[in-house]
């Protein structure tokens, strides 16, 4: 006696499951991908028995909301202040001027003091308070 079937057998995949493993590997890729940094070179640096630590102090440039003008604390006039800031920095090129502007100056003297420091090649930071 021959049996047949309502409905034909069809041979499943259950790719439900694949499809789901493979986007969380995607994923975790791409979040390791952009954690890790390929700029990054690994080196054994020499030991030394002795270390010598160089202080560098930077120069501080401070403008106050009356456009007044300070070198860490010394108050320079704006003609003076290209001479000033030459002779702060010295003979060390990779002095770094901290620049310390009031919040309620325009944009326009905060580029003032930026552009000096522009002519003369000076390292600039602008210093600013977290909110």
């Amino acid at each position: 006696m021959n049996i047949k079937r309502r409905r034909p057998f069809h041979d499943e995949d259950a790719m439900a499951s694949m499809n789901d493993i493979m986007f969380f590997l995607m994923l975790f890729f791409l979040i390791i991908s952009t954690i890790a940094n390929p700029n990054v070179i690994k080196l054994m640096l020499p030991k030394a028995n002795t270390t010598e630590q160089l202080a560098k102090q930077p120069v501080t440039l401070s403008v106050t909301e009356d456009k007044r003008y300070y070198i860490n604390t010394t108050e320079i006039p704006l003609e003076g202040l290209e001479n000033a800031l030459t002779t702060a920095m010295g003979n060390n090129p990779d002095q770094t001027v901290v620049l310390r502007v009031a919040d309620n100056l325009t944009v326009q003297d905060l580029v003032d003091v930026m552009s000096l420091g522009a002519k003369l090649k000076l390292k600039m930071v602008l210093s600013t308070v977290k909110n």
